[in-house]
């Protein structure tokens, strides 16, 4: 692979802890729940924003963890402070082919555009691409009578082209090679920088 700029965030660590935290509890609240500044969400945030502002960082995210820890608001809340940035040209210091925006698609969502030949290639060449709840999806799936791997075929070429990629998941990384298979769960291991959510539940 040939090395190309890693996404970051240009401010310092304590900066960013500061604006990711204000974009999750905006999220938290446009979902009519009560704002929880508890140690698990701190810990979360304050990692996040640690990759986010490193000088050589891998080129993606996992957010790893049981169900309702706060997983996918995290991802929205990266969302939203991403436009921000964006919108106040935060960026402009990356590659000028780099569009500073993040499609967020389910899981379950990739393997019904895998159908969409043009879909599908639009969607391995986003800059930047959130998959919500890998591993909800079939792995496996029939077109024209053969079977593809929507997912593998995404992440294979993400890889390659080392696009930045936020993920979160219910699995383990045991259950990741189990089910994606051990070259998959490789790929995961170099672009992706892993934060582990404790076993709480904020669905109550």
């Amino acid at each position: 692979m040939t090395f190309k700029s890693r996404f970051r965030f240009n401010m310092s660590a304590d900066d960013a802890v500061t604006l990711l935290t204000a974009f999750y509890k905006i999220e938290v609240e446009s979902r009519l729940r009560q704002f929880k500044f508890d140690a698990n969400t701190q810990k979360s945030l304050l990692q996040l924003a640690e990759y986010l502002t490193s000088e050589a960082p891998r080129f993606g995210i996992m957010l790893s963890g049981t169900c309702g820890n706060g997983k996918t608001t995290l991802m929205y809340a990266f969302q939203q402070a991403l436009n921000h940035l964006a919108y106040h040209k935060h960026f402009s210091f990356m590659d000028e082919y780099f569009k500073p925006r993040m499609r967020i698609i389910h899981a379950c969502e990739i393997t019904d555009l895998a159908h969409d030949v043009e879909a599908f290639r639009d969607l391995k060449r986003l800059s930047m691409l959130g998959i919500d709840d890998l591993g909800t999806e079939p792995a496996e799936i029939v077109d024209y009578g053969n079977p593809i791997y929507p997912v593998v075929r995404l992440i294979e070429h993400r890889y390659e082209s080392q696009s930045f990629t936020f993920i979160t998941t219910n699995l383990t990384p045991s259950e990741i090679r189990k089910k994606y298979g051990d070259r998959i769960a490789d790929r995961f291991n170099e672009m992706l920088h892993v934060i582990v959510f404790q076993d709480v539940t904020y669905r109550r």
